[in-house]
């Protein structure tokens, strides 16, 4: 996960506002949290002088880019397809008792988090605790996750 500050480096600093923040350390800050999009800094994106930098932050910013309304961050890296993110997730067991709730693996597509392929996918995450009015602090996934491969950002 990089910092805001590896981020700042790589912007132009010239704090123009154009991205509607006031300083470029704050665009960064914006990128971080997901609030942002790197096209919003004209700079980077349209002058030559800055498109290796533009490459660079393309890289660091690419892991946060899969993460969701929620945050959600997959690791694919790190995640081997244990399964128990999906076994442990409220809603998972909310949304099928008889299967997940049974440790017996899904037995329809109402799932958060599913195993394809040795590697966690989330779906329907507009049902995340985490998301929506009632929202409310989960980490029941990243908790049990023995690779760390599932964060919130």
């Amino acid at each position: 996960m990089p910092t805001p500050m590896e981020i700042y480096q790589l912007l132009p600093k010239t704090n123009c506002k154009i991205c509607g923040e006031s300083t470029c350390m704050a665009f960064a800050v914006k990128l971080l949290s997901k609030g942002g999009k790197l096209e919003e800094c004209t700079p980077v994106v349209t002058e030559d002088k800055y498109k290796r930098n533009r490459e660079k932050l393309d890289e660091l910013l690419e892991p946060i880019a899969g993460a969701t309304k929620t945050g959600l961050l997959i690791h694919d890296d790190l995640c081997f397809g244990c399964g128990n993110c999906v076994v442990v997730c409220p809603v998972n067991v909310a949304n099928d008792p008889y299967g997940v709730g049974y440790g017996k693996g899904p037995t329809n597509d109402k799932m958060i988090l599913k195993i394809v392929n040795k590697t966690v996918l989330s779906a329907n995450i507009d049902s995340c605790r985490r998301f929506g009015e009632g929202k409310i602090t989960c980490v029941a996934c990243v908790e049990v996750c023995p690779s760390k491969a599932i964060e919130f950002v």
